[in-house]
């Protein structure tokens, strides 16, 4: 785990501005999600399970403290993760949560963003991708050249599971998803230096980098949303 910590904070030195640190909520992560949002959260994760039982292999990226890839490695039992974070203490949280399953998840501590997937020879090439509340710390742009990335190596059937927090267009919207998701950017903004303030335009950067949307859901009158997307 030391040499691959090593060289992915060389990598995030010579590209730019380095990732968000999540090390220090890794612990509290689940309670500060249930104090929050209660069981909302898990269930928008959970929302597409059923479409994707016949997975082989997936690549997780950013699952915080690994309760979905949990839940996922115990529905699905022929199928094998990648997980991708930039908080080691996440990923430690992963494979402990992953308990009994653990030897079929790989995790990989890098920056999504420059992390670059690969298949290992006779292997058949990742037929899952999985999203929950990462994409919201990237900019518009970085969803879109994530998403190219991903296209260009994923099997041509391959879903990706999305969720994510939205701001709904309507008085709702306006007056309480707003002020919500901006109070959330703020906050982690100070526990972990994000630096993005909006929600990217996720959907019109995937839709670019040739997926097609295929299922959605909303909760909580819009402010979360579930979303199943396909590679063809």
């Amino acid at each position: 785990m030391t040499a691959i910590l090593d060289s992915f904070s060389t990598k995030t030195r010579e590209r730019g501005a380095p990732p968000p640190d999540f090390d220090r909520l890794a612990r509290l992560y689940r309670w500060m999600e249930y104090l929050t949002f209660g069981p909302w959260l898990q269930r928008c994760r959970s929302a597409f399970l059923g479409g994707i039982a016949n997975s082989r292999r997936a690549l997780v990226l950013g699952d915080g403290d690994g309760r979905f890839t949990a839940r996922l490695l115990a529905d699905c039992p022929a199928i094998r993760i990648d997980a991708v974070d930039a908080s080691p203490a996440m990923l430690r949280s992963q494979v402990r949560r992953a308990g009994p399953n653990a030897a079929r998840l790989f995790i990989h501590c890098a920056d999504a963003r420059y992390w670059q997937p690969s298949t290992p020879t006779g292997a058949a090439p990742c037929d899952l991708i999985t999203t929950h509340f990462f994409l919201d710390c990237l900019t518009t742009q970085e969803v879109r050249a994530l998403a190219a990335t991903l296209h260009a190596s994923v099997a041509p059937s391959a879903q990706w599971l999305v969720s994510e927090f939205s701001v709904p267009h309507s008085r709702f919207g306006r007056l309480v998803a707003g002020p919500i998701v901006s109070a959330l950017y703020r906050a982690f903004g100070l526990l972990t230096g994000l630096r993005v303030r909006i929600l990217p335009d996720h959907p019109a950067a995937l839709r670019e980098s040739g997926f097609t949307l295929q299922k959605r859901r909303t909760w909580l009158n819009g402010l979360l949303v579930s979303e199943l997307w396909s590679a063809n």
